[in-house]
């Protein structure tokens, strides 16, 4: 195995949280700590977009992957948190740390283990290659 790359969605957020850059900051700091990783700088933290999809996005560098984050009022009071790394992390652990942290209403998640298979990965027939019909 590579990596885990753990997806998890919130909704019905706090929405004092999720529109608070300080907050999001600490979340990312201890979002960290809690998967016992070290972070390669500070969070990016930056508000933008359009309409539903306007919010911040924060994005945290590890010295072994990274975490990003994209958080909207507008939408569902929402957050799309991201986790991939080559260090080992309990993923039921990190889902209920961010769903507490943000006092969610409801979540969901996916985890997908990278580079899972034994000699690489197998050759795919590209979507751009012409139909032979």
């Amino acid at each position: 195995m590579w990596g885990l790359s753990l997806h998890i969605d919130l909704y019905g957020c706090c929405k004092d949280k999720i529109t608070n850059k300080e907050v999001i900051e600490r979340f990312a700091k201890e979002l960290v700590a809690e998967l016992d990783m070290y972070p390669h700088g500070e969070p990016a933290i930056e508000w933008f977009g359009n309409d539903d999809t306007e919010g911040f996005t924060m994005v945290q560098l590890l010295t072994t992957s990274s975490i990003t984050a994209h958080f909207s009022l507008k939408y569902r009071s929402s957050a799309y948190i991201d986790i991939f790394s080559c260090k080992e992390y309990n993923a039921g652990n990190i889902v209920m740390f961010c769903a507490r942290y943000f006092d969610a209403t409801l979540y969901e998640s996916t985890a997908i283990i990278r580079g899972s298979t034994k000699h690489g990965p197998k050759r795919t027939k590209s979507v751009l290659e012409k139909n032979p019909a």
